[in-house]
């Protein structure tokens, strides 16, 4: 018996040590190596275990994927409206926001609005003029409509949300809202030259403090 104990116990370091032969050509010896390497498949490869016989596969129906944060509001008009009715600015007028929207503004919007918002950006004259900031029309949209146009542009205008996290444009819409239309948080309008509102209300920090709707 001992005999046997002893030759099945020299069979299995043989095989242990036969595991540690590895190379840096061959692997070593595993047991049931399947169970910790899976074959791999590459994305685009035929699969004959999925249904549809692909490798890659939609992802399931309502997964949203991590970081990414819901808009629910399509392109056009309307829905820009109807975002701006709705959404809330969750960043107040302070200095920094100011300062980040600002240098933010210059980087991705100046090049086609200008640095007042007068839309005489150095691209302006080779794409349709962009209107003013200070345009009737542009001064009665609100936060979200501004922020609407940004995430899914509008016009010829293309969408930025891919180069802008939500966070980044709502600091742009709180730039332009307040240092180039001259729009105070509670709605109302700074009084003074448009040459005076990059710096006239860089302090503001009273106003709405609603904050219950941040889809972005």
């Amino acid at each position: 018996m001992k005999s046997l104990i002893y030759q099945v116990a020299v069979i299995a370091l043989a095989i242990s040590l036969a595991g540690c032969g590895a190379t840096k050509k061959e692997r070593a010896y595993e047991y049931m190596p399947d169970m910790a390497r899976d074959p791999a498949y590459k994305a685009y490869a035929p699969n004959s275990v999925t249904r549809d016989g692909l490798t890659l596969q939609l992802p399931v129906a309502g997964t949203i994927p991590r970081g990414y944060k819901p808009f629910h509001y399509g392109p056009g008009d309307d829905e820009a409206a109807r975002a701006g009715r709705e959404l809330q600015n969750p960043y107040h007028a302070t200095p920094q926001v100011l300062e980040e929207g600002k240098a933010l503004f210059f980087t991705y919007c100046q090049v086609c609005h200008g640095e007042q918002g007068k839309g005489d950006g150095p691209i302006s004259s080779k794409i349709p003029t962009p209107p003013s900031y200070t345009d009737k029309r542009l001064l009665e949209f609100q936060p979200g409509h501004i922020f609407h146009v940004i995430t899914l542009g509008t016009s010829k205008m293309p969408s930025y949300a891919s180069q802008l996290s939500a966070d980044e444009r709502w600091k742009i819409v709180t730039y332009v809202r307040t240092s180039l239309q001259g729009i105070k948080e509670s709605g109302d309008r700074v009084i003074g030259s448009s040459g005076d509102r990059g710096n006239t209300s860089a302090d503001l920090s009273a106003g709405s403090s609603s904050r219950d709707r941040r889809i972005q």
